[in-house]
């Protein structure tokens, strides 16, 4: 079913996807100047969750009530969310946005190997691992390769991002159960998000003691809307709407779009000046996609 050619549609919601999360590291990196790293994610799932379970009320969805599907949600939120998010947040504290879009898509090649391993119907073929190295080469270049003069430094900060990124790989092919149990895509993003609430909450409270933090900056309450409420729960009602079509490892294909999405965005919104290297990355990526 998902070793298959995308149609135009999923390639529509893929772009869509690598938009919004293309903007949480802008958004992180606002955040991590002033608040710690548990309650960046803790407020950014609880946030979301508040924001889907109001769409899910509104759209006339069942909460579901099966033990099953909420320890499946629950796995979910520690694969998907809590551990790619904390380690990611936590390695941006320490190394570049640049060199983190870099390990971070490095997701495609763990998804390619995850679901050779784990699945029926997803097996590695030369033409797809062909394709991710190649959209991963495209990536490097057009971040640029004076980024990799940090590599080898902060050896911890750079595992834990590339930490996540195996998280993201395994959630992939977990998530796609949700199907079989016949779940519409926006009941999975709720529920995933709000067992990370429900894990995460407690322990930002303990550890963070957020009272105590400074009044967070309008900027920071920007990013932090922005982060919860586009990057988190718009974009995981599209997650899984692709995944259940698409597959895992079409899916993972995002992390090759994002630093595609992060740079024409500064283009066209900050008036940034797009280099040589843009046009040659994104024309390397375009031939792995």
């Amino acid at each position: 079913m998902a070793n298959r050619t995308m149609t135009a549609g999923e390639w529509g919601l893929l772009i869509a996807l690598s938009l919004l999360w293309g903007g949480s590291f802008l958004f992180n990196g606002i955040l991590v100047r002033e608040l710690p790293t548990l309650t960046i994610v803790s407020a950014r799932v609880a946030l979301a969750a508040l924001a889907l379970w109001t769409v899910v009320r509104l759209s006339g969805h069942a909460i579901p009530r099966s033990r099953e599907v909420w320890l499946a949600f629950l796995g979910m939120g520690v694969l998907n969310n809590i551990i790619p998010f904390s380690l990611i947040v936590w390695g941006q504290t320490h190394i570049a946005s640049g060199l983190a879009s870099i390990l971070n898509a490095t997701t495609p090649l763990f998804a390619v190997i995850a679901a050779h391993l784990l699945t029926p119907d997803e097996k590695m073929t030369r033409g797809r691992l062909a394709g991710v190295v190649v959209g991963f080469l495209g990536v490097a270049l057009m971040i640029g390769p004076s980024v990799l003069s940090d590599l080898g430094s902060n050896l911890l900060a750079q595992l834990a991002v590339l930490g996540g990124a195996v998280s993201y790989s395994i959630a992939g092919i977990f998530g796609r159960r949700f199907r079989r149990m016949g779940l519409p895509p926006l009941l999975p993003a709720a529920g995933q998000v709000t067992a990370s609430a429900v894990l995460m909450l407690p322990v930002a409270l303990i550890v963070d003691k957020p009272w105590t933090l400074a009044m967070p900056s309008m900027e920071a309450w920007a990013a932090l809307f922005g982060l919860a409420f586009l990057a988190t729960a718009l974009a995981y009602v599209i997650f899984f709407r692709i995944l259940a079509t698409a597959g895992a490892t079409n899916l993972m294909l995002v992390t090759f779009l994002i630093p595609v999405s992060a740079i024409l965005l500064g283009a066209l919104v900050l008036g940034e000046v797009l280099a040589p290297k843009h046009f040659a990355g994104m024309a390397l990526i375009a031939v792995g996609l």
